[in-house]
């Protein structure tokens, strides 16, 4: 072989083995994830899980705080129509089935307590009343929305940790790709890229999780603390109604709209 066919040949080498090394290389995203260090799988697939529980949580928390809002429309009509209070506690005690009418309800039995006996006809007995009442209903609007709150700390998490996760698998990956280019001594676009591929495939992986994660986050914090503020607004329109009725015993009345018994 003469020295000009040498020189051809070994570009020639170079090509082919380029050539072979991407071949051997799936660059989907199955592929990337199969060629990838078993480290790297372990964090593709926590964060992998982390979005699906994510859309597990947005899905039903939706429709869940779809549903309160329509029931405590339905029911503030009810409360608003002039039907006696005694009554419509009658309706739905058997049922509470969302927040709204749980501290409905708590309101109420601690107002049959403490009329059992008669309406309470000094001002301290009718204060410390109203005092049981507003306490009563405070605890429950606390209970149903820790309980509604459920799932949020965990889309704080993801929404917080998913990118960094990601990063160290990137990091991880990248490390490993270094590691096998140093050994093969093939500097080559075609070696290198395949490695860098899979190891940014796991912070791709992270922004998924982590950005609806903090946009759901987000949203949700502000549509309960909406629904909260619904609670409190019914508890002090419920406790000024029992206010009004106890104002008015003495002259033998009720409170204007709204019956109480």
């Amino acid at each position: 072989m003469t020295a000009e066919n040498g020189i051809m040949a070994a570009p020639a080498e170079a090509v082919n083995g380029a050539a072979l090394a991407t071949m051997h290389h799936d660059l989907s995203m199955w592929g990337l994830f199969m060629q990838s260090d078993v480290i790297v799988k372990c964090v593709i697939l926590m964060l992998l899980f982390a979005s699906v529980w994510v859309w597990t949580i947005v899905v039903s928390k939706r429709m869940t705080l779809n549903k309160l809002n329509r029931r405590a429309t339905r029911f503030e009509e009810a409360f608003w129509s002039g039907e006696p209070l005694e009554k419509l506690y009658t309706r739905v005690k058997k049922n509470p089935a969302d927040p709204l009418l749980v501290t409905f309800t708590a309101g109420m039995e601690e107002w049959q307590t403490g009329v059992a006996a008669g309406i309470p006809s000094t001002e301290a007995l009718q204060t410390s009343l109203k005092q049981r009442i507003e306490r009563a209903m405070s605890a429950s609007i606390q209970r149903e929305m820790h309980r509604l709150e459920r799932g949020m700390t965990f889309l704080a998490s993801v929404g917080s940790s998913a990118t960094f996760v990601g990063l160290f698998g990137t990091v991880w990956g990248i490390m490993r790709s270094f590691t096998a280019i140093a050994n093969s001594n093939n500097t080559s676009l075609a070696v290198v890229a395949p490695g860098i591929a899979e190891a940014l495939f796991a912070t791709a992986i992270g922004l998924v999780a982590a950005i609806p994660a903090m946009i759901a986050y987000n949203v949700f914090a502000t549509l309960i603390a909406r629904y909260a503020d619904r609670l409190e607004t019914f508890s002090s329109d419920f406790l000024a109604v029992l206010s009004r009725h106890l104002d008015s015993h003495d002259r033998g009345g009720g409170a204007r709209g709204q019956k109480v018994a």
